[in-house]
């Protein structure tokens, strides 16, 4: 029987997060850090993520310049 499962995403290297916007989506952010989206929700909610999310309504943003920092350490 085929596997008829997609294939998990890519996580994206450094250089693609420097071509990114301002700010992401949390699952595209939380790809980046190579987590879930609902565990990046869950951290968010503690208060434990490690990069700064902007909350804009109802809608919650990755700043992505506090994403590169974090990658740039690693």
């Amino acid at each position: 029987m085929p596997n008829t499962a997609s294939p998990a995403p890519t996580r994206p290297t450094l250089a693609d997060v420097r071509e990114w916007p301002a700010t992401v989506a949390v699952s595209q952010g939380a790809r980046a850090l190579g987590i879930s989206g609902s565990h990046a929700y869950e951290l968010i909610r503690r208060g434990t993520f490690p990069v700064r999310v902007l909350t804009l309504g109802t809608s919650q943003r990755v700043v992505t310049a506090s994403l590169i920092a974090l990658l740039e350490k690693a």
